[in-house]
């Protein structure tokens, strides 16, 4: 099998904006549930923006980040950090159906995940059980 040509590099800047400014991709398969939500404000909360929110800068549309978006309009944040990326609409497509499906394919290392949960410090309630709820799906135990 002949090696493909170099991988292209689609990132075109970096910037803040406005969260009320980002335009939801209408066509964004992903809902959110509460428990999300809550985990997601409790780790803002605990560290900060530590992931930008990803933007097509040729559709003006989010492509990763819609509910720290939502989250954000909602704590009245007046910027973020957004990646800017250059896609055909026929490419952002395929990285909208594909992006989350891509990271949850990963598999967990136990002894690996055991020693960073022992690691974690967060006091959020929700935090706690979305890693609670990760370590017991991977036979382990957290927060005793």
């Amino acid at each position: 099998m002949a090696k493909a040509a170099a991988w292209r590099n689609r990132i075109i800047g970096y910037g803040e904006e406005a969260p009320d400014q980002l335009l939801a991709n209408p066509r964004n398969w992903r809902i959110h549930p509460k428990a999300q939500q809550d985990a997601l404000a409790g780790v803002l909360d605990d560290v900060g923006w530590v992931q930008p929110v990803l933007v097509n800068k040729a559709s003006g549309f989010v492509i990763d980040g819609h509910l720290r978006v939502a989250m954000a309009i909602s704590h009245g944040d007046k910027a973020i950090p957004v990646t800017y990326v250059d896609l055909t609409e026929v490419e952002e497509a395929e990285i909208l159906a594909s992006f989350d499906p891509l990271g949850a394919m990963a598999v967990a290392d136990k002894e690996q995940l055991d020693a960073l949960l022992r690691d974690v410090q967060s006091g959020d309630s929700a935090v706690q059980a979305m890693l609670a709820d990760l370590a017991a799906k991977s036979g382990l135990l957290y927060g005793e």
